[in-house]
């Protein structure tokens, strides 16, 4: 924790310091009101302890310009006795609490972290209602899964970004939680936001906010993802999907820590760490022009690669005995357990979207079993090939809310080949369906909007 110490007086500041150590938290200093706010302005702090009676700008006017201006900094008054009235005024202008001097060390640390704790909750309960997906842990024995789990633990203690790779559904979030909840972020906030999931349009104010006024329909401030997660973790899943324009400002954050809410004048300090997760081949993506090759970098300080479900089979009974009583709770069908053959069928699957594909299995199995076991005619998913058939390759992320995939072209060779001709066909095939376009393509829709643009496609059939 980092608390910001506002008073003119050199001993409380001093005092207010060494019990703050004492505590574990680190801490900065101000005398003034004015001096507070550039404090404010460069660096993100926890919580900020403010003195009433300042010169130049009162207490109570510091609190009303953080407020004002939108930073997420909890307060806690510093008054002296005959002045709670004014504490009152102050709580009223957006300080969470107050203490009167002389002040009592515990009763000080005990208000420090409860006002800490509930500035926390708050973020993370709102982050939560922007679709936060459930949490679920690591599970596994296999090698790969163990080496997986110790890398895990090393890096979770540093600050460097990481990048999660891997194929649909095998489990990148996961992994994210396990960085984070295994790290000293663990009691601050997971923020996970899926980019490919929403709009271009609306990208942008998600991530970094805005300001009312900002465009037609902001009416109030709003504030992002980025600031939601504090001094915890900002999980960006999909980041393959991200636009340009996006690219260089996530860039610009990457950088200089700090954001900027859209219709914003002032930068506002980022604390939170940034992983990042995609199912493409950012590389190739970087070579085609779809992806920034500075931003990649960036991003890919440190690299976690997941292996698929048909790579580790023997974690299939685990991942099966972990998933089925959760989705049996969710379904509220009463417990199920597998029957050998069921089991049998199960390792007998493909798996080409990993574990999601299962978990989907096991819930199509367990609202069809009866009498609380799973038999073999219950398992619906995709078989082995028989020896000697090829097995198809993993096509990209195109599932559909149910979990079905298209087979999409390969991507990579096309688009090298001869991008423009390729798009212009398929958009005629379909009829200038750009939906169907990208997932024939194997690319998402926001990246064949953006070729269209590009090559002046416009014009082609409902494109």
């Amino acid at each position: 924790m980092k608390i910001l110490i506002v008073d003119d007086e050199k001993n409380i500041r001093d005092s207010l310091g060494r019990l703050l150590e004492l505590e574990g938290m680190a801490s900065e200093t101000s005398e003034s009101g004015e001096a507070a706010r550039s404090l404010i302005e460069d660096q993100r702090f926890d919580l900020a302890l403010i003195d009433l009676r300042l010169p130049g700008i009162s207490g109570q006017e510091l609190v009303e310009w953080i407020h004002a201006e939108g930073f997420l900094l909890p307060v806690i008054m510093i008054s002296a006795h005959g002045e709670i009235q004014d504490a009152v005024r102050a709580m009223r202008a957006g300080a969470k609490d107050f203490v009167e001097k002389p002040f009592d060390s515990r009763n000080l640390i005990e208000k420090i972290r409860k006002t800490i704790g509930e500035a926390n909750t708050h973020n993370l309960t709102e982050a939560q209602t922007r679709k936060q997906p459930e949490k679920s842990r690591l599970v596994g024995g296999h090698p790969q899964i163990r080496l997986l789990r110790e890398k895990i633990r090393k890096i979770a203690l540093a600050d460097s970004t990481v990048l999660i790779t891997g194929e649909s559904g095998c489990g990148k979030e996961v992994v994210a939680r396990e960085i984070h909840d295994t790290s000293t972020r663990a009691a601050e906030p997971f923020v996970a936001v899926n980019v490919g999931a929403i709009p271009e349009q609306l990208l942008e104010s998600e991530l970094f906010g805005h300001e009312k006024g900002a465009f037609t329909s902001a009416d109030a401030r709003r504030i992002g993802l980025f600031e939601l997660a504090g001094a915890g973790t900002l999980f960006l899943d999909e980041i393959g999907e991200m636009p340009p324009a996006l690219q260089v400002k996530l860039l610009r954050v990457l950088q200089d820590r700090k954001i900027r809410r859209l219709g914003g004048t002032r930068d506002i300090p980022l604390g939170a760490r940034i992983l990042s997760a995609t199912n493409r081949d950012l590389e190739a993506r970087v070579a085609q022009g779809l992806f920034r090759e500075d931003l990649f970098y960036r991003l890919n300080v440190i690299r976690l690669a997941i292996p698929p479900l048909r790579d580790r089979k023997e974690d299939i009974p685990l991942l099966a005995r972990t998933l089925l009583p959760k989705l049996c709770g969710r379904l509220n069908c009463g417990p199920k357990k597998l029957s050998p053959g069921a089991l049998r069928k199960l390792m007998d699957c493909r798996f080409p979207g990993n574990v999601r594909e299962l978990e989907n299995i096991l819930e199509r199995a367990a609202i069809y079993s009866q009498n609380g076991l799973i038999r073999e005619e219950d398992i619906e998913g995709r078989s082995l090939p028989e020896p000697g058939e090829a097995a198809k390759p993993n096509a990209p992320d195109t599932a559909d809310t149910n979990g079905a995939k298209e087979t999409a072209v390969p991507a990579t060779p096309l688009l090298r080949s001869s991008e423009r001709g390729l798009i212009e066909k398929t958009l005629r095939e379909t009829g200038g369906n750009r939906t169907r376009a990208a997932r024939i393509l194997g690319i998402s829709r926001r990246t064949i909007i953006y070729k269209i643009k590009e090559y002046g496609l416009e014009r082609e059939p409902g494109a």
